[in-house]
């Protein structure tokens, strides 16, 4: 932006020089570089400061790894890539029958040990065995219980549904595929359908003209030309570069070498955004300017640099 801002000036003293036949001489030609310097750094200091922008944004997604809470054999992928659910529709189905087969012989024991219990309360209220025997009976039919909701739930599992609203990307699972409740292989990322994060990272000198309500304007590498009104949501007190977490390993100073951003949350809540919603990808780089109530008459400035900054967005190589 401030490459934007000196090309602007240059343009404006050639101009000038040609339409009042300025003479090009060693006391005009400085004067007007010295000049452009102080004008140009004064205005750009304050419009950084009191302005701050950012070249840096992103619109962020929420995505679940689907991690089924069983093992087991694929047998139906009732589910096709990008295809709009409901919460609780199927994503894919494990093979029952091993989980059917422990629960009915889970079942089986449970009968009978539930006669068991009969008789043996029949038995103690004749007096012909001890309460003690009865007592283990009955331990027996709780344990066997226990057993049977903790199959059932597993027999569950086995139907693998949404959790929310939207929608499976990179669908790669097939009928016969191995599924293993193990963390570390999803077997799916399911993408909910919210409204998308939008963060700025702005430099860690903007952090005193950061707050929580002023106004901001986004316009998306995608969406050339246009900008969207929005307002400041959240700002993050803390940075990714200096997260501490309990290792066996002391402070580095290789951690410290990228001094990092702060993040800022922006709401876009432009009417026209809705128009060009569906058109932008998870993910969409962006740059960000947020206005504060400091010098507002220089945030003109800012403003027409950020729309210059969109339209060299149309600008792009061809290969």
């Amino acid at each position: 932006m401030d490459l934007l801002l000196v090309l602007t000036y240059t343009a404006l003293c050639v101009a000038i020089f040609k339409l009042f036949r300025i003479p090009i001489n060693k006391w005009t030609v400085p004067t007007a570089a010295l000049g452009g310097v102080v004008l140009i750094g004064a205005l750009i200091f304050l419009m950084n400061y009191n302005h701050p922008y950012s070249e840096m944004g992103r619109q962020y997604f929420i995505s679940t790894p689907i991690i089924p809470a069983v093992s087991g054999i694929v047998i139906d992928v009732p589910v096709d890539c990008m295809q709009d659910l409901k919460k609780g529709d199927i994503l894919f189905q494990l093979d029952p029958v091993p989980f059917q087969n422990k629960l009915a012989s889970i079942q089986a024991q449970l009968i009978m040990a539930q006669s068991d219990l009969v008789r043996a309360n029949e038995l103690v209220a004749k007096k012909a065995m001890p309460e003690r025997d009865r007592d283990l009976a009955k331990a027996r039919v709780d344990q066997l219980t226990a057993d049977e909701a903790s199959l059932q739930f597993e027999l569950d599992q086995t139907t693998v549904r949404a959790p929310s609203d939207g929608n499976c990307t990179q669908l790669a699972i097939r009928p016969g595929m191995m599924a293993s409740n193990l963390p570390l292989r999803p077997l799916m990322i399911f993408l909910h359908k919210q409204e998308n994060l939008y963060v700025g990272w702005f430099r860690q000198n903007s952090l005193l003209r950061l707050q929580k309500g002023d106004p901001a304007e986004v316009t998306f590498d995608g969406i050339p030309g246009v900008i969207f009104q929005g307002k400041v949501a959240k700002v993050f007190e803390e940075m990714a570069e200096g997260q501490v977490t309990a290792s066996g390993n002391l402070i580095d100073i290789k951690q410290s070498s990228t001094p990092g951003r702060i993040p800022v949350i922006i709401e876009i809540d432009d009417p026209n955004f809705l128009k060009y919603k569906e058109t932008l990808p998870g993910g969409a780089f962006g740059q960000t300017a947020i206005y504060s109530s400091h010098f507002h008459h220089v945030a003109i400035m800012r403003k027409i640099l950020l729309r210059m900054a969109s339209w060299l967005n149309y600008l792009f190589p061809f290969h």
